[in-house]
Parts: structure tokens; C-alpha cells; sequence
């Protein structure tokens, strides 16, 4: 198996919201929904991420430019948006579900982290305003 579909496979069948694998080797997976998980795994082990595979429940704009500048290999996510497509252009993307955007979680606005990334396409200036978001809502200290 490659480690993307090593990825695929843990994240359906152990119910993942994410799951990084590099080399054979599962080096990250979370449960938790929201931008956290991929930003915790940017910010814990972004050297490691060269190279690895990512399954993800979701990826907008803004986990799109944290997998580019992690350099990863290759992603699935079930719902993709059309701005994380374009930007993955250099990595193997698969996806389920293609969508123009990524919606808040009452389904009435945009995804408040895809509203951080449309005002940046530098990704420290985007990690900076997901820990500031993170920090306002009492995620991270």
C-alpha cells in the first residue's frame, strides 16, 4: 500500500478527521474537526511533513497553503475546495467532493479560517491569524 492509501483507509475506518503517513509510518492523526489538527501538525512537525501523504476530512484555501509549504507528497480529502486544488498543483490531490468554498459549521457564512486566507497567500502571515483565531476561541493558550 502506498501511504496514501495507507492514510485513506485509517481515516474512514478508525473515523479520523486527519491522518499523516510517511514511509509506512503513521506520524499524525486526529479526531478533532476544524483547521487545528493540520495546524498542530504543521506547527509540531513541519520538517517530518516533506514528503508525507495526508488524508483529510476537509481542505480549504488555507490547508492547502500549509500542505504546500510543508511540501508534502500527496492528499486526499473528502471535500476539497477549487482555490486548494489550484494551489496543490505540484502534488498528488484526490478528492471525493469538490466545492467553490468551505462553509462555517451552521452553514450560514464562510469558514471563518477561509476568510483568514483570503486575505494572505503568505503562509507565516496565515499560521500568525490561525493562532490568533485559535487563541480567541480558547483552543490553544
Amino acid at each position: 500500500m502506498t501511504d496514501l492509501e495507507i492514510a485513506k483507509e485509517k481515516l474512514v475506518v478508525d473515523g479520523l478527521a486527519i491522518c499523516i503517513v510517511k514511509n509506512g509510518e503513521v506520524l499524525y492523526t486526529s479526531k478533532e474537526k476544524g483547521i487545528y489538527p493540520i495546524y498542530n501538525a504543521y506547527i509540531s512537525m513541519k520538517d517530518a511533513l516533506e514528503k508525507a501523504s495526508i488524508a483529510d476530512r476537509v481542505i480549504g484555501k488555507a490547508a492547502a497553503m500549509i500542505c504546500k509549504s510543508a511540501r508534502i507528497n500527496s492528499l486526499y480529502s473528502v471535500i476539497i475546495t477549487e482555490q486548494a486544488v489550484e494551489l496543490l498543483e505540484t502534488v498528488n490531490v484526490e478528492y471525493t467532493k469538490i466545492v467553490p468554498y468551505i462553509k462555517n459549521r451552521d452553514q450560514t457564512d464562510l469558514c471563518p479560517i477561509e476568510k483568514i486566507s483570503r486575505i494572505t497567500d503568505d503562509t507565516n502571515i496565515l499560521i500568525d491569524e490561525i493562532k490568533v483565531f485559535l487563541k480567541k476561541i480558547e483552543r490553544i493558550s
